[in-house]
Parts: structure tokens; sequence; C-alpha cells
């Protein structure tokens, strides 16, 4: 490891991370490191999970949360090398296009519900028996303040998100009864701007707008503390829904800007 130590506070517990490759999934894969877990980070490009590995000392775990096969796979390597999970952060997820309900493209609707949506499910589906058999498994869903409130433009991904959250709370009530505790971490406004780029279609004048005159948005970073404080307390505190948002937002449609 290069430029972040291991602390060893949770030696011992393993964690899988979606969505590593870049934002808050990689943030969230650094700060858990930090505290001393075995980091699975996952996403799909492999050359910058092999950057993060000789950063963090993270375990580079290429996988497509759309492929069933590339998740299976996925969880029978965690399971032979680490003989347990602790953790499932699902972090990974996206938005396309800021169209309208009446100009809505049906392709960048599937996407967004295959991403956010059965990618989550395919994630959790594959690893649930190891987290009850573990006694004391979590699973963390990032939605986005997008599930809890509905604007213009955003038809689509609140859609997604909105359905992502729902499959949250129903998991929550089913795995109550295994000791799996399950938690929802809902950003407004952060900067990063990757996201916003695959959203605006690589328009960076445009991705750059989104945060136009915002003093301080959240980072990504801010967002993985919480992730990896969520995580890291006791079994039996489970934050539930936290919405996180920076203070220049007051709602989604109330943003100051100077």
């Amino acid at each position: 490891m290069s430029d972040e130590q291991n602390t060893g506070t949770h030696t011992g517990k393993v964690a899988v991370v979606t969505g590593a490759s870049t934002g808050i999934g990689e943030a969230t894969a650094r700060e858990l490191r930090r505290s001393g877990w075995t980091v699975y980070a996952v996403a799909r490009r492999a050359e910058r999970l092999e950057a993060l590995a000789e950063q963090t000392g993270a375990i580079p775990a290429p996988c497509d949360v759309t492929s069933d096969a590339e998740v299976e796979a996925l969880r029978d390597q965690v399971l032979e090398e680490q003989g347990r999970v602790d953790a499932l952060l699902n972090i990974s997820g996206g938005a396309r296009g800021t169209d309208r309900v009446a100009e809505a493209r049906t392709e960048d609707w599937a996407w967004m519900y295959e991403v956010n949506v059965l990618g989550t499910l395919r994630m959790t589906r594959a690893f649930l028996p190891a987290l009850r058999e573990n006694g004391e498994g979590t699973v963390l869903n990032l939605t986005s303040l997008a599930a809890h409130r509905a604007y213009e433009g955003g038809a689509g991904y609140n859609a997604a998100k909105f359905a992502q959250r729902a499959m949250t709370e129903a998991l929550r009530l089913e795995e109550a009864e295994h000791n799996v505790r399950v938690v929802e971490i809902a950003p407004g406004l952060v900067h990063t701007p990757e996201f916003s780029l695959n959203r605006l279609g690589g328009d960076r004048a445009a991705a750059e707008q989104v945060y136009a005159g915002v003093e301080k948005p959240l980072t990504a970073e801010d967002v993985a503390g919480v992730c990896a404080f969520a995580v890291n307390l006791p079994h039996h505190v489970d934050l539930d829904t936290v919405t996180i948002k920076p203070v220049a937002q007051a709602a989604p449609h109330k943003i100051v800007r100077s």
C-alpha cells in the first residue's frame, strides 16, 4: 500500500463494494481499507481496480453486475478465498438523460433499471446466503435523494431509484429474522463529475453546470465516510435510512448558487 495505511480496527472483516472504479464506490473501498477491512473492489474497469489495489491493498474483482454469471463467479471467488462475507455495499448505479416523460427514451430507462435495480438484486441475491450464515451480515444500498423526491427531467432516474429503495425496504423486513442489517444511504448533490458526464452523454460543459455556483457540494469522500461509519457501527445499530445533502441543497428543486 502506497498512500493509505490499514489501521487494523476491523481486521478479519470482509466487504464487497461495487462501483469501486470511480466516485463514491472507490472512496468507500478506500475508507474501509483504512479501517482494516478486507475489501473486494468490484467494477467493470479492471485497469482502474488494479490501480486502486496498488494504492490500498483492496482485492480487484472485475465484474459486470448486469451479468448473472459474473456475479455468481464473484460470489464463489469471495467465499472460496475468504470463507465469509460480512458486508455487501451496493454502490454501483447511474443515470442517463434528463428527458421528461413525454420525450423519454426507453433504452435509457431500461439501462437505469438494469444497473440500479437488477444489479443490486443480483448482488444481494448472490451474497445473502453467506450474509445469513455470518450471523451479523450487512447489506448497504446506495440510493439517492432521487429515491425520495421526484423532479422534472428526472423521471427515469427517479423510477429506478424509487424501485431500488422499495427493494431495500422489503429486504429489511425479510432479513430481520436472519439478523442481516440493511442500510440505505441516499445522497443529494455530490461532486462526482463522471456521474454527470455519463448522464449528459459526455457533454463536459453541461456536466460542469450541474455544480456551477455551489460553494460546497458533497464529495465522494463525504458519502464514503457515512457508508463506512454505517457498517463499522456495532451490528445491532442500524442507521436504516440516511439522506445526505450539502447545506446549499435545501431540496432537489432548491440549490443555493452564488
